[in-house]
């Protein structure tokens, strides 16, 4: 019958990626996402130990508490090469891998700080720590994006990011309690023993990612066992594992096709907002437990305070990619990066009640994280599947510069002798920075701006297939 035969040859010509694209999300795929999830927990985890335990172990080992800028950066430092490197090498050779050994790398230097005890064990062992932390972040996104239906991509990547701000709340909840008990060398213990864990768990039930299997155009029985997972009830022979994709190969140095194909000002343009955004969420994740307690707060509640910022910031990812799906990315950032100007200016002025403080810094964590997720969501759908690890990495990278300066700034301005009130002010002028590049992008359409709409990049990658 006609009817049958179209179908049939639609079967014969489906690709990989018009698979994925064309079906619900999965059982398979949802325990992708949420293992790669995972990975996110344990690295907003880890990342956030130093941030909450650093008066502790200020006072602990003697070290001045204004000298701990270079200390948190230093893991941002390993952070951003560990981001710009591995993405390269993951769009060459596979995501799992690079997942799995910067996992385990991570953990590893987590239980080397806790016997940490002077200024320059914390900063080498940070820096290392930052290495695994960075391997693992641009690489569980661009794998779990590749399993996930393009319509559905923003609304994963973001809730995928649920992951960094919960770490820290958990983080944040388990420091205050084994501060008063066991002391703070055994956060880091934990930061190190579960990520082992679950690095072997990795290693077990982790697929790599079909898409970049079927676009190398090899390994397609591999591909295909993964794929039947996925798709249980097609035949894998009606599959073309080498069907031509509408996304060009790329070949050679990854890094310098970020800036061709009309994408040049689409990431100056993505970079920028994700350096001051990062440059932002460290500048207060990193001194607002000091600055409170400075402010004439108790310890403990500044702590616990500081924590609802991450607290706020994993609401946030679980709604970000609806918001931008209903919204629009361009509208929603906008309007993210107005609110937050406003809220962190009002952590300078409103009175220190704990409830007020409290919800403030919510609401600040809520726009700014959320932002930051949003973000993350727009570089994975920016860019192609060939490139995708290298572009969100060397976003995140970028980025990182800007969480590099946000703690030494603190750290500068503290012993320039700012008030906590006049800091938390300048951190609104980051937020104002980042409102100013999106809107810009206004004047960019197309393919040329990360901001654009789904209807748009359609557009363009349709006209694409065509000169094809």
């Amino acid at each position: 019958m006609p009817g049958q035969a179209i179908v049939e040859n639609a079967a014969q010509t489906l690709t990989v990626s018009g698979l994925i694209d064309q079906r619900p999300l999965g059982r398979f795929q949802v325990w992708i996402v949420a293992l790669c999830g995972l990975v996110l927990v344990l690295d907003g985890f880890d990342a956030q130990t130093i941030t909450f335990l650093a008066p502790s172990i200020a006072e602990s080992n003697h070290i001045p508490i204004h000298s701990f800028g270079p200390i948190f950066s230093a893991s941002l430092v390993g952070l951003m090469i560990a981001a710009m490197a591995t993405g390269p090498v993951a769009d060459r050779w596979g995501r799992k891998w690079p997942v799995v050994f910067s996992t385990l790398s991570f953990a590893i230097f987590s239980l080397f700080t806790a016997r940490a005890s002077s200024f320059n064990e914390l900063l080498l062992l940070r820096f290392f720590t930052g290495l695994g932390l960075g391997g693992a972040m641009p690489n569980v996104v661009a794998l779990a994006s590749e399993y996930v239906p393009r319509r559905l991509l923003s609304v994963v990547v973001t809730v995928l990011f649920t992951g960094m701000p919960l770490g820290g709340v958990v983080c944040g909840f388990l420091s205050s309690m084994l501060i008063m008990t066991w002391g703070w060398r055994w956060v880091f213990y934990i930061g190190g023993v579960v990520p082992i864990a679950i690095a072997l768990l990795l290693i077990a039930l982790l697929p790599e990612s079909v898409r970049f299997l079927a676009g190398r155009g090899k390994n397609s029985r591999r591909a295909e066992k993964i794929l039947s997972r996925v798709a249980p009830e097609l035949r894998m022979a009606s599959i073309n594992f080498r069907a031509p994709s509408s996304e060009q190969q790329h070949t050679g140095v990854a890094v310098k096709y970020l800036f061709t194909e009309g994408r040049a000002a689409g990431t100056v343009l993505l970079w920028f907002p994700y350096f001051m955004n990062l440059l932002l969420i460290y500048f207060i994740g990193s001194w607002l437990p000091a600055m409170l307690k400075e402010a004439g707060m108790a310890g403990s509640a500044a702590v616990t305070v500081s924590t609802f910022f991450s607290l706020g910031g994993a609401l946030a990812c679980l709604l970000e990619g609806q918001l931008m799906n209903r919204c629009g990315a361009r509208t929603t950032l906008l309007i993210e990066y107005a609110v937050a100007s406003l809220f962190v200016s009002a952590l300078a002025v409103i009175p220190r009640s704990f409830a007020l403080v409290t919800t403030v810094t919510f609401i600040s964590g809520f726009v700014v994280i959320g932002a930051q997720s949003g973000l993350n969501a727009l570089a994975a759908r920016f860019y192609p599947t060939s490139i995708r690890s290298t572009g969100v990495g060397w976003a995140l990278g970028i980025g990182r510069l800007g969480s590099i300066v946000g703690p030494l700034l603190g750290g500068a301005l503290l012993l320039a002798g700012w008030r906590p009130e006049q800091m938390l002010l300048s951190g609104a002028i980051f937020a104002v920075c980042a409102w100013l590049s999106i809107w810009l992008s206004n004047r960019v359409g197309g393919r040329a701006t990360a901001y654009a709409s789904d209807t748009e990049l359609a557009s363009v990658e349709l006209d694409e297939v065509i000169r094809l």
